[in-house]
């Protein structure tokens, strides 16, 4: 098997640049045509690896890619997720190289999308591809590749509830996360989940003269900073009532086991060029990166922002915010909180608009499972060292809606590393990583099956 990667090596990594020189920006209605050619990309690559079924399903957004092989129908099927969509690269003038035009350097790929998640889920396409051509398939797999992660996967629940029975399956196995280090593999057991939403004040009717008005109509800009400003208290405890109600408290023992993890906290603060770090009192680093909520703005405008000066007092300012969730926080939930107090907060001197975007609910996947123990030997093969369990920060809508309504468990086995710069300018992924999870992903079918067959 490994023989046949090697043999493929540069085969493998000329196709992945292939997929990310297509500009599949789902944010962005300018590369809807990107996306469909994306989709189609995908389509043909399943193909070619060796599937019996490939094929584009439309749906009102970004059309979804499936396929799948089936070997023998007594055998486990393993259902892998992933998609084909990218953040915008905007604002281009910061990136080193151009977004959409791979560049190797230092063993690394640097281009949007090479790591979130081309990278990742196109190393289960080449892993297809090495198992069928080296006769070691052990379970039926199954792959679906959605256009619409990044925008919050809005049309993925209803196609999931569409076709149960296609998509049945005895796990998920999906390669959109991260581990601590090249030498320190590591598989994530959770995941927060979202809410993410944009507001909206204004005030007069139309842009004033900041000299004739100044002082006495309100500045939607200051209102709009003053009330994000105060969400939070002195210690980064968010202050909108009843949102810590439901949250997971972790034991001691829980919160030691999380911070055994290998963390070098002056490596942390050189490699981002901080002086220190920030957050909710009273939490290590690790945990407020994983196992406590959040609330970020994520972009804030309004007003002149031009060349030169123009003494405007604005008529409007506008905010995107967004809170992750740990275990027990409902996204809707915590949506709806959040409107009830931002509208209370506001002054009268002004008008709130408030537009829910998307959200996602968090999970947590058993490390005593079948599946978490296939992919923790499958890692332990591959690297020569057993993983260490971790809890991601990120967000990844879907997990939660195939346990919802497909019953099962996903698999967070990722090979990314922190250092990868998702979702920013110079995004990258290691040829290590891409080539480390063609080798790992089949021995999680190896061990998977060995380990059903033993249930």
């Amino acid at each position: 098997m490994n023989n046949y990667i090697e043999k493929n090596r540069d085969k493998f990594l000329n196709e992945l640049l292939d997929l990310i020189r297509i500009p599949s920006v789902s944010a962005d209605s300018k590369f809807k045509n990107d996306m469909i050619r994306a989709a189609e990309f995908v389509r043909d690559s399943i193909a070619n690896a060796g599937a019996d079924k490939a094929q584009i399903f439309e749906t009102p957004g970004h059309p979804i890619v499936y396929g799948e092989k089936i070997i023998d129908p007594s055998l486990p099927t393993v259902l892998v997720y992933g998609h084909y969509d990218v953040q915008p690269a905007d604002p281009y003038e910061l990136w080193n190289s151009p977004p959409f035009e791979p560049v190797i350097k230092n063993d690394r790929i640097y281009a949007r999308g090479a790591c979130d998640d081309k990278g990742q889920f196109y190393m289960h396409v080449k892993a297809l591809e090495t198992m069928l051509a080296t006769n070691t398939l052990t379970c039926n797999i199954k792959m679906m590749i959605e256009g619409e992660e990044e925008v919050g996967s809005s049309h993925l629940e209803t196609f999931v509830k569409a076709n149960r029975e296609m998509l049945k399956c005895d796990t998920i196995l999906i390669s959109d996360t991260s581990m601590i280090a090249n030498d320190v593999p590591s598989i994530e057991t959770g995941l927060r989940g979202l809410t993410y939403l944009e507001v909206e004040v204004v005030g007069a009717n139309r842009d004033l003269h900041s000299g004739v008005y100044g002082g006495g109509v309100a500045n939607p800009i200051n209102v709009l900073c003053e009330m994000i400003a105060s969400l939070k208290d002195e210690n980064g405890h968010i202050t909108i009532p009843g949102f810590y109600d439901n949250v997971e408290e972790l034991t001691a023992s829980q919160r030691a086991a999380l911070n055994a993890a290998p963390f070098d906290l002056n490596e942390y603060k050189k490699d981002l060029s901080i002086e220190d770090v920030s957050g909710e009192l009273g939490y290590t680093t690790i945990e407020r990166t994983s196992v406590r909520p959040t609330l970020d703005v994520n972009g804030i405008w309004g007003g002149y922002i031009g060349e030169g000066a123009k003494t405007v007092l604005p008529s409007k300012a506008n905010a995107k915010i967004s809170m992750r969730l740990v275990p027990n926080q409902s996204d809707q939930e915590i949506c709806d909180l959040f409107t009830k107090h931002f509208e209370a907060i506001a002054p009268s001197s002004v008008r709130v608009k408030i537009v829910p975007h998307h959200g996602g609910l968090p999970y947590v996947t058993p490390t005593d499972s079948i599946e978490y123990k296939a992919a923790e030997m499958a890692m332990e093969e591959s690297f020569g060292k057993k993983p260490i369990p971790t809890r991601g920060g990120g967000s990844i809508p879907i997990v939660a809606l195939f346990e919802q309504e497909l019953g099962r468990k996903s698999i967070l086995m990722g090979f990314g590393l922190d250092i990868d710069g998702l979702h920013g300018p110079n995004e990258s992924y290691g040829l290590f990583n891409f080539y480390k999870g063609i080798e790992t992903i089949p021995l999680f079918f190896k061990h998977y099956a060995k380990l059903k067959k033993g249930e």
